[in-house]
């Protein structure tokens, strides 16, 4: 018997038995094999075989249920296989869908419609209002494609029309009077969750213990956030709440107390979402929501996903990023998908189900803190905290991902899909910049020691921290705040002042940003840059001014160029010669195919798995004909170490909850905090968290290599990767039959879970991992 020291050891080792028992006891909904709907051959665009089989896995799926989920890397086509799902599914008959999307992608929408389902009428939902500025589109308007060009032309309503059944006996008999036809109506998710205008709501008493403070109606106590009272200067243009848990000195049922209300002074209007929600329920057949891991959050936009799924008769999510490296992530997207299930396993909406879900499937970390009694009769004093790390428990996939999600890869869809190299490089500091950091870094340390727990210290810990070394300049004096009890308010308190650099020097980063982009130019390959800070300290407009100095043809892409229009901006620059474009990875996260710029440089990472994940792929995509590489900067020994060190960590997670199985992404998530915490815990400990960030970036572009295997052709072309060869191989080989089963050479459909494994509460079994049960070999 082989010594077996992890848990890849023991999967290798007993690979036929395993892959015998995937395939026999969680057969995919539909397989390689099964016979496809001979409707898929009359769309318009012929879909891969892989997108071929997703479409059909949606499709069943909706036979048994009212939700599914498509989660595909971008550049896979989630918009064919959801169109071609609602396709098949309707057999023939006439429809009403409904998507939600990003706002720029509201046109590339309705372009790949037309493209895809023959004989579709589709239209924009710009607003609910009849009137209003000319110059602004508004209510329900059919649009066509003219010359690649969507144009907004013949039918023009309101959703408040739609609803009225007038002569007919329903709004749907009546719609179908007016268009006998498949119909898609598109809406922008801003202006879907686009609610009432609103102002704050609190009180400030004039006498009493708490006079002169900020209270809340409900209760009249004032707000305590991070053991500090709330003051009217921290009412800024976001939403707050409170949840109220006691009445007077007895504890009640948890309740949310908005601190703000509708705005009556200003135009009433009404989310179009909304109305759909409460007056057209079920007059839609199908719903589709792009992006749905933007919709995660208890926001509007949120909320709107929750209402569609409550109102249409059949519902699909798609995401190219499923999750962001926690296990609460998918809490609030299954509750508004499959409510009924969640609260069959015992969890109910808000803080309280979130945390038992974390419990059931996410890592948690207790920390008891003991402190030493005053003396010998006293009671030492013990305080305990839970924390949320990355990682997430295989049997998320058991209970609710197999049945509800179908899982597809880039490099099942296509043959010559190029390399992908993801590169981490960490540079030295300059020794004056070096002693500055340091300097600072001490001085943010004792301001933490000595205001222990203070988030205002910690925020600025992190933003500073990240942004010195490459804003050396204008940051100025940093600043606290606490809470006085005497004062009864806030104190600002001085947490250390910023030494200035030299603004006209290049440091090293830059110094091997220039080297680096040099090199891939003299290759002819363009390069897109990121930085995350772009307001008062803005690190893209000084990388703009250095590489522009360096003869280097360069463009800013800024967020006051609209959403819709991006797409025109970059072919405008590509026209006009620009060799580097620079921006924030936010702008151009989804829907933008930047296969002109086959390099991606990540000068600032930021700390959003999502949007990084989105927007390092933004090049590697079907149509790419050239090696996609994407590198990673940053000071070597600086928190911008550790904050890539973390995204690492949690992308590793994120890739094993895809199907994509690491073996640091289950074995050693051991050290990882969120990532505020942990940040801050290495810069007052000063010990490292878990591996080095190199160690970490090299796991990940190791598993990228195996998971995306390819061969250079004899002319040296863009490389192959046959998806028939890889099968043949992963077949022949008995060790590698589970790797096979669950990574590159897969197509993922909907796994079908024997009953005897349902219920919250079960056995796991020790030969049979759940996770692989969704994969079925193509």
């Amino acid at each position: 018997m082989p010594e077996l020291s992890t848990i890849y050891d023991y999967m290798r080792a007993h690979a036929n038995l395993l892959g015998e028992r995937i395939l026999q006891e969680y057969p995919a909904l539909h397989q390689f094999d099964d016979a496809v709907s001979p409707r898929i051959e009359g769309l318009l665009r012929t879909p891969f075989p892989a997108q071929t089989i997703a479409i059909m896995g949606v499709a069943k799926r909706w036979q048994q249920a009212r939700t599914s989920m498509v989660v595909a890397e971008c550049g896979t086509g989630k918009t064919l296989i959801s169109l071609g799902a609602i396709h098949v599914h309707r057999r023939g008959s006439p429809f009403t869908a409904l998507a939600m999307v990003p706002p720029h992608l509201v046109e590339k929408w309705a372009r790949e419609a037309f493209l895809t389902l023959p004989g579709l009428r589709v239209f924009l939902i710009d607003d609910l209002r009849n009137g209003g500025n000319e110059n602004k589109s508004h209510g329900v308007n059919e649009v066509r494609l003219r010359q690649g060009r969507i144009v907004r032309e013949g039918l023009h309503t309101t959703l408040s029309e739609l609803r009225l059944r007038k002569d007919s006996p329903s709004p749907r008999k009546r719609w179908q009077s007016l268009c006998g036809r498949p119909s898609l109506f598109i809406v922008g998710r801003e202006r879907a969750k686009l609610g009432y205008f609103w102002r704050h709501a609190y009180r400030v008493p004039q006498s009493g213990p708490y006079i002169g403070c900020v209270v809340n109606s409900d209760t009249g106590k004032p707000v305590i956030v991070d053991d500090s009272r709330l003051t009217a200067g921290e009412f800024e243009k976001v939403k707050i709440a409170e949840t109220i848990e006691t009445r007077g000195e007895k504890s009640c049922r948890p309740l949310h107390s908005p601190l703000w209300q509708a705005d009556s002074d200003k135009i009433r209007r009404m989310a179009p979402i909304e109305f759909i929600g409460r007056y057209m329920p079920e007059w839609f057949d199908y719903a589709i929501c792009d992006e749905i891991h933007q919709l995660a959050g208890d926001t509007a936009q949120g909320n709107a996903l929750g209402t569609l799924a409550s109102c249409t008769d059949r519902i699909v999510g798609l995401t190219g990023t499923l999750l962001g490296g926690y296990a609460d992530d998918l809490f609030n997207t299954l509750f508004r998908l499959e409510a009924r299930r969640m609260t069959e396993h015992g969890y109910e909406w808000g803080t309280t189900g979130r945390t038992s879900f974390t419990q059931d499937y996410g890592v948690l970390e207790t920390i008891t803190k003991v402190e030493p009694a005053d003396n010998a009769c006293s009671k030492a004093k013990t305080t305990s905290m839970v924390r949320r790390k990355p990682g997430a428990s295989p049997l998320l996939f058991g209970e609710f991902l197999m049945q509800l999600c179908a899982f597809l890869f880039l490099e099942d869809i296509s043959r010559e899909l190029p390399p992908y190299e993801e590169t981490y490089l960490s540079i030295a500091m300059d020794a004056q910049m070096l002693e500055a950091y340091r300097e600072l870094e001490d001085d943010i340390r004792k301001a933490l020691k000595a205001h222990k727990g203070n988030r205002s210290v910690l925020s600025t810990m992190l933003n500073t921290l990240l942004l010195y070394p490459d804003h050396p300049y204008g940051l100025g004096t940093l600043y606290g705040a606490e809470f006085d009890h005497e004062l009864k308010r806030n104190v600002r308190f001085v947490i250390a002042d910023t030494r200035d650099l030299a603004e006209d020097r290049l440091y090293s980063k830059e110094r091997r940003l220039i080297e680096e982009i040099k090199r891939e130019l003299a290759e002819g390959r363009r390069c897109q840059v990121f930085a995350v800070y772009t307001q008062k300290h803005d690190v893209t407009a000084r990388l703009h001014r250095i590489l522009s100095n360096e003869g280097i043809r360069t463009a800013v892409l800024r967020s006051s160029v609209d959403t819709s229009k991006r797409e025109a901006w970059y072919a405008r620059q590509i026209k006009d010669g620009v060799q580097v474009v620079i921006s924030h990875p936010k702008l151009v996260e989804t829907g933008l195919d930047l296969l002109d710029f086959p390099t991606i440089i990540f000068y600032e990472s930021g700390y959003s798995l999502h949007t990084l994940r989105q927007a390092s792929r933004r090049s590697w995509r079907i149509g790419q004909r050239r090696p996609v590489r994407v590198k990673f900067l940053c000071y070597e020994g600086t928190m911008q170490t550790a904050c890539l060190r973390l995204m690492g960590k949690k992308l590793l997670v994120a890739l094993t909850m895809e199907g994509k199985f690491a073996g640091e992404g289950l074995q050693n998530i051991d050290e990882d905090d969120d990532m505020l915490s942990a940040m801050a815990r290495e810069l007052v400990e000063r010990n490292g968290i878990g591996e080095t960030a190199d160690a970490v970036w090299k796991a990940l572009n190791t598993e990228h290599k195996r998971l995306f295997p390819t061969t250079s052709n004899s002319n040296g072309d863009a490389p192959s990767a046959n998806l028939s060869d890889t099968l043949i191989e992963t077949q022949s080989d008995p060790a590698c039959l589970v790797e096979g089963a669950i990574g590159a050479s897969t197509v993922v459909a909907f796994g079908q879970r024997p009953e005897s494994l349902s219920g919250r509460r079960r056995r796991a079994r020790p030969v049979v991992p759940e996770q692989a049960s969704l994969f079925s070999l193509s």
